[in-house]
């Protein structure tokens, strides 16, 4: 059962679009996947109210509450977790940290968002948690920005992932109605995006992305 952190020390990088999306993603592949929601601020929480609580499931919880909420939950089937941490604040960042097998911290291509990337990457660094950078909100017809960029992050001692989360109208459509890319646009470029990276995210975590199904007698 992976535990996935999603954090960044910067507002507005795309951490609940991302951790919802990967959550839906799991949900999609045939796991029961959690989100949990670290956030004052809710977001995570509103999005599952506006889809009127329909999978993927998601609950809030202060972080010294964290541990005995995955706990719990794994009691209770739970086979994908997703934490959502909101920004600016260290106690929840470290829980997660401390919780996560896996910690993705989304980052846009701009210079004041690169360089936030230097507190988040001290902070993995200090726990020892395997952890890679996620590009959101970027041109999706821009690689040469992207190889840039990565060459930044390896600086702080990271490693960007090399699938994106690009700037497209269907994330942002999507999660105004309650939804995900994948069931407004399940042949969109968006929906791949989150495809490719759920599945990349697996195989990082040795879990196979589709859950294998009973075949009868």
């Amino acid at each position: 059962m992976p535990t996935i952190a999603i954090i960044s020390q910067k507002g507005g990088a795309g951490k609940t679009t991302l951790a919802l999306h990967m959550a839906a993603a799991a949900e999609d592949a045939g796991y029961t996947a959690l989100l949990i929601d670290l956030d004052p601020q809710a977001t995570a929480s509103q999005w599952a109210a506006w889809r009127l609580d329909a999978p993927p499931v998601v609950i809030d919880s202060a972080p010294p509450r964290l541990a005995a909420k995955i706990k719990q939950a794994t009691g209770q089937g739970a086979e994908f977790i997703v934490i959502d941490t909101p920004p600016h604040a260290d106690s929840a960042a470290s829980a997660a940290v401390e919780a996560a097998d896996l910690v993705l911290i989304p980052c846009r291509l701009s210079a004041f968002d690169l360089a936030a990337i230097k507190t988040t990457a001290s902070l993995v660094k200090m726990r020892g948690k395997p952890a890679f950078v996620i590009f959101t909100a970027g041109s999706p017809v821009a690689p040469r920005m992207y190889e840039e960029a990565a060459q930044l992050v390896q600086d702080y001692g990271l490693e960007a992932c090399p699938h994106h989360i690009a700037d497209r109208a269907a994330f942002r459509h999507a999660v105004a109605e309650g939804k995900t890319a994948m069931e407004i646009e399940p042949n969109g470029k968006a929906a791949d995006e989150v495809r490719q990276l759920y599945m990349w995210t697996c195989n990082h975590v040795n879990m196979q992305s589709h859950k294998k199904r009973r075949t009868g007698a």
